[in-house]
Order: C-alpha cells, then sequence, then structure tokens
C-alpha cells in the first residue's frame, strides 16, 4: 500500500515537470516565431538633388495670325481674287467689293473740293462768314473720311503675309454679314500666316517666376518623328487663371521649310534650368490598387508610417515627389515596404 502512494506521487510529480517544460518550450518558441516574422526593411535619407527642370507639355500648333476677311457692312462681292491654297503677300489686293458707293463718294467729293475753293476765296476776302466756311470745310473732312472707310471696305487688302485657308463666297454674290464659319465669325475668305507658327501652353503658376521670355523650347510632333523644331517665349500672359492655377505662355516656332501645319498636335518640351527637387527611387513609390493614389513609407524609430505623395518628372530610375508632410532628413523605406501596413513595427538592416 504504501508503495503504490509513492509511486503515485511520483507520476504527479513527473507530469507537473512536463506540463512545466511544456509551457516554458512553447513560450520560447513563440518568442522565437514573432522574431522570425518582424518584418525587415532598408531606409534612405530623404534629401534634395539638382536636376534639370525640364516642363512638358501636348497643345495644337496654331497659324501665328489668322484673319476672317470682311467688310464692315454687307454688300455685293466683286471679286475674290484668290482661291483656297494661295499665297498672298502683305498689302495684296485679295477681294473687291461693289465700287458703287465708293465711285458715288468720290464724286461728290470732287463737287465738294470745288465748293470749298470757291468759299475759301471768298473767306479770305471777307465775303462769308467764318461759320459757313468752317460748315464747308466740316463737310469735306467728313466726306473724305467717309471715302477712305469705303475703299477700306471695298478694296480688301492682306494686313500680312500668308496662305489663303478657307473660301466662302463667289464673284458676283451677296455678302449678308452673317457668321458662316466654324468659329461663329463671318467672313469671306481665311487668311493664316504659317511661318512663323505658335503654341499656347498652360503652364503651372509654381514656375511663373522661372518662366522667361525668350527661353528654347524643342517641338516634337508624330508626323515627323525623327525632327526636332526650335523655338523661343515670346509672351507671358501677365495672369493667372484662378480656376486652373495655370498662366498661358506662347511659343513661336520658325517654319520657313513650311513643314508644320496649323491643327498638328504637338508636344512642347520647355527647357527651364536647373533646380532643386525631391527625387527618390522609382521603385520605393507605390500605387493604390485600383486608384491613382501613391504613396511610401516613412521610417521612424521601428515604426512605418505612409505617406501620400504627388509625382513630377522621372528622372531615369527615379523620380520627382511632392508631400508637405515631408523634409530632408526622413528616412524613406526603399526596400521591403511592398507587404507593410501603416503604423507597423519593422526591423532596419542595413
Amino acid at each position: 500500500m504504501k508503495l503504490v502512494k509513492t509511486f503515485s506521487k511520483l507520476t504527479t510529480i513527473a507530469l507537473l515537470l512536463a506540463i512545466a517544460t511544456s509551457c516554458g518550450s512553447k513560450s520560447q518558441n513563440d518568442t522565437n516565431a514573432e522574431a522570425e516574422t518582424e518584418k525587415t526593411i532598408k531606409v534612405k535619407p530623404l534629401s534634395k538633388s539638382e536636376v534639370m527642370r525640364s516642363l512638358e507639355y501636348t497643345a495644337n500648333v496654331l497659324p501665328y495670325e489668322e484673319l476672317y476677311m470682311a467688310p464692315a457692312q454687307p454688300g455685293r462681292i466683286h471679286k475674290v481674287n484668290v482661291k483656297i491654297g494661295d499665297k498672298v503677300g502683305k498689302g495684296q489686293v485679295v477681294v473687291n467689293m461693289d465700287p458703287t458707293a465708293l465711285n458715288q463718294a468720290q464724286l461728290q467729293l470732287i463737287n465738294l473740293e470745288k465748293d470749298y475753293r470757291r468759299i475759301d476765296t471768298l473767306y479770305k476776302a471777307g465775303g462769308i462768314a467764318a461759320q459757313q466756311y468752317d460748315q464747308m470745310k466740316t463737310q469735306l473732312d467728313v466726306t473724305r473720311s467717309s471715302i477712305e472707310f469705303l475703299r477700306e471696305n471695298v478694296i480688301l487688302k492682306a494686313p500680312f503675309s500668308g496662305v489663303v485657308t478657307g473660301k466662302y463666297f463667289e464673284n458676283g454674290e451677296l455678302f449678308s454679314g452673317v457668321p458662316n464659319t466654324q468659329v461663329g465669325k463671318a467672313a469671306i475668305v481665311i487668311i493664316q500666316q504659317i511661318n512663323p507658327l505658335k503654341v499656347i501652353i498652360s503652364v503651372s503658376e509654381r514656375y511663373y517666376p522661372i518662366v522667361k521670355k525668350g527661353m528654347s523650347a524643342i517641338l516634337t510632333s508624330d508626323v515627323y518623328p525623327e525632327e526636332t523644331f526650335n523655338g523661343k517665349i515670346n509672351l507671358i500672359h501677365p495672369t493667372i487663371n484662378a480656376a486652373t492655377k495655370t498662366f498661358n505662355v506662347e511659343i513661336e516656332i520658325p517654319n520657313s521649310n513650311e513643314k508644320l501645319r496649323p491643327g498638328i498636335f504637338a508636344r512642347i518640351q520647355l527647357e527651364v534650368g536647373k533646380e532643386e527637387a525631391v527625387v527618390i527611387s522609382s521603385s520605393s513609390l507605390l500605387v493604390q490598387e485600383g486608384t491613382n493614389i501613391r504613396y511610401i513609407f516613412v521610417h521612424d524609430n521601428g515604426i512605418v508610417k505612409r505617406v501620400n505623395v504627388e509625382v513630377g518628372k522621372r528622372y531615369d530610375d527615379k523620380i520627382e515627389i511632392f508631400s508637405k508632410e515631408l523634409s530632408e532628413g526622413m528616412e524613406i523605406v526603399v526596400a521591403g515596404q511592398d507587404k507593410l501596413v501603416n503604423g507597423e513595427k519593422v526591423k532596419v538592416i542595413q
């Protein structure tokens, strides 16, 4: 009986030792497992780099000048002297309107000039009052001005050299002045200056202090994939659009060989000089699935924090980023960021 009690005690002790050993072993295993599952990352201090700032835009090529030629008042068209595709020089007569009103005014002017010379003689001799003389002189000046106006609207001349790109009336037709073009303007013909040409782009307001008149620009087009066309900034609009926070820049493109034509889709590259920018390795940048949201992870005392960023220009394997939450010296996660979660504990390795 005594032997049985002793054996029972030994069994109980052995069982307690086994449980204790098991618990200790489990606790140690859990600790090792946690250590093994702790994520490791590599970091790099955030710093600014000097880059060549190049802005890229897309735009349609425009004529340097464009004229929807029409007289100031309706009338019958006597003769259209050009056809679509014709080149015209500055001062060349493009359209002749019915000259009847002009001829009548010129005959009236001849008679008025005769009357004026008679009255002028009498006035100098003291034969008429000054008021009568002034009335005649005023009438003569008004008639001369009217004739000049009629002449400009009967004989329509090109104000610049260009090419005829539209013709809407034929000889003998009546021009009514009703809008008849795609842009809602009235015209007998359209003249466009194609040498030079121009491009208008909208630039972000933050580049307003940088962009200067005379700055060079490069134009490329799919029409001529192997060629580049050099231009320069000709005009900077003085105001910034409050809605888009951009300002317009006009670029003049020489076109002496007339390869380029208005309406061509083009890409514009604007070199604005060297500038400091925050750039990171493009592999450090992540994109939230199903969205256009881009973000990076920042390390701080063993914890990672997600920071949403906007992206700028790409420089080979690096990309420019913008965020008010970032500052120089912060540690950016450059490896191991793919499966990180905001606020997660991590281990930094060299």
